[in-house]
């Protein structure tokens, strides 16, 4: 299992939310196929074609803030992102 993989099962399993490191969760947006712009400051944007929404995090300290990392799992969930089509490859 690739480092990816497990970061993304920690995402998805949910239980880290309060200690899911803000880094970490650009990088499974990048990975992910997002394109991230920072507006001014700590807020960065994230979007991907063909999906309508937009991904707003910011962190607070080294960690992202849970409920931002609750928005990114449904939006992984949503439109089917990671699982048997690994459309990150």
């Amino acid at each position: 299992m690739s480092k990816f993989d497990k970061l993304i099962l920690k995402l998805l399993f949910g239980g880290a939310d309060k200690n899911f490191r803000f880094d970490d969760l650009v990088k499974v947006l990048l990975t992910l196929g997002f394109q991230m712009r920072t507006i001014g400051g700590s807020h960065h944007i994230f979007a991907r074609k063909g999906i309508p929404e937009i991904v707003n995090i910011q962190p607070i300290g080294n960690k992202a803030k849970p409920y931002q990392v609750k928005q990114v799992r449904e939006l992984i969930l949503k439109y089917k992102l990671w699982g048997n089509g690994k459309e990150y490859e």
